[in-house]
């Protein structure tokens, strides 16, 4: 038997087939989001299958998840992100006790218990200054691209204070440190630091080790240094942390097409 899960984030649409007997991956993939978020998902599905060599017959059970999950038509049923992350996350690493997961546009904290299961969580979907879209607008303004901007973070010799609570704001605000001639490399140390700042402060005083980052944004250097110094202790990156979304729709569709 093969499970599907579909995560349709607001940046990226996220696809994992898995075989529900072993647990094992049989293929992944990523396509951008667009317009179109049924038939994008549903043509990323198929090319999947199809370098797997696989029927669409042979999958059992589907599960939607992410930011346009309702929009995934050929979905069997919907589960939200917090629940497959958990389930993607401690599939992967066991052990995880608190998860951070920053996406396009949003960021979310995930407290779970010893058995995997969500304690609680908090979510941060008001504003994109601590999300990827912030690290986005950054990279284009200083002509670098996302993966560049760990290198830059490296050689910062005094991070820029970046104080604006909004996207939009702290856009200005980096305009005008450039004029006033600040370094890019101290602005993006700033930024990432800012955005640790803000995870922090979701945070609070209960981030149980292990600490886990996942997410796209997990993927960008310099982004869990950054975690680690706000929240004064050691993050671990969730293999293929962009994944894990869709890595866990697929585990709890296994789960409910066969009972375990």
């Amino acid at each position: 038997m093969i499970s599907a899960g579909v995560d349709g984030g607001s940046r990226a649409i996220k696809v994992v087939l898995l075989d529900c007997r072993t647990r094992k991956v049989l293929a992944s993939g990523v396509c951008d989001q667009g317009v179109d978020h049924d038939g994008l998902a549903r043509k990323l599905l198929e090319q999947l299958l199809k370098k797997a060599d696989l029927a669409r017959s042979r999958i059992v059970r589907l599960v939607a998840t992410g930011y346009t999950r309702n929009a995934i038509g050929f979905a069997d049923t919907t589960v939200t992100e917090i629940t497959c992350h958990a389930a993607g996350v401690r599939h992967r690493m066991p052990k995880a006790a608190t998860i951070i997961e920053i996406g396009g546009q949003d960021s979310k904290l995930l407290r779970l218990n010893p058995d995997g299961s969500v304690r609680d969580f908090a979510m941060n979907d008001r504003c994109a200054a601590g999300t990827g879209r912030f690290l986005e607008v950054v990279a284009a303004r200083l002509n670098a691209g996302l993966e560049g901007l760990g290198d830059l973070a490296r050689a910062a010799s005094s991070p820029a204070p970046i104080s604006s609570m909004c996207v939009v704001f702290a856009e200005t605000e980096i305009i005008g440190l450039l004029a006033s001639g600040a370094r890019p490399e101290d602005i993006v140390a700033g930024v990432q630091a800012s955005i640790a700042s803000r995870v922090a402060a979701m945070v609070g005083r209960g981030a149980g080790a292990p600490v886990v980052f996942t997410g796209g944004v997990a993927m960008i250097p310099g982004m869990a240094e950054a975690l680690a110094a706000a929240l004064k202790t050691p993050v671990q990156i969730a293999p293929d942390p962009q994944m894990t979304g869709a890595l866990g729709a697929a585990i709890l569709a296994c789960r409910q097409a066969c009972g375990r």
